[in-house]
């Protein structure tokens, strides 16, 4: 694995275009000579047990009427993608309490991993709270399996 540190959003993402000062915003970075479709393959190539975290968050946010298939389409992984130029890919899906957003983008030396999300009600700030612990392993380990 390659050494994952956190990073500032690159200047050319397709994330600065929608990000508002109160949205959550996080990003990772690692050393690839890799493409974006490499990089974003690689990223959300989840273990088991990650996929195991989305069936049971699947089963918990049911009666919260928050949605379990998140979209048709092209997807990476278990997103599908929304946005994509030659350098990032950007997957992800808007629901009633949040929008999230997931940038994988490479410049030739480094890729990136980026998180946005904008909460729209109390129950966005709680979800996002609560799996910011989770979310900070998944990524630094996705951003990590880009070499």
């Amino acid at each position: 694995m390659s050494k994952v540190v956190r990073a500032s959003l690159p200047p050319q993402s397709m994330l600065h275009g929608i990000k508002q000062p109160d949205d959550f915003l996080d990003c990772y970075r690692c050393e690839t000579t890799v493409d974006v479709d490499q990089a974003a393959n690689r990223a959300m190539d989840f273990p088991m047990w990650v996929t195991w975290l989305m069936k049971i968050r699947n089963i918990v946010v049911t009666p919260f009427g928050l949605r379990t298939d998140l979209g048709e389409g092209e997807t990476i992984g278990f997103f599908p993608i929304v946005q994509r130029n030659d350098t990032e890919i950007i997957l992800g899906f808007d629901d009633k309490h949040l929008d999230f957003r997931i940038s994988i983008l490479t410049d030739g030396h480094h890729a990136y991993g980026a998180t946005w999300v904008r909460r729209h009600n109390r129950l966005g700030r709680m979800y996002l709270a609560a799996i910011i612990p989770f979310h900070v392993v998944i990524m630094r380990n996705a951003i990590g399996r880009i070499e």
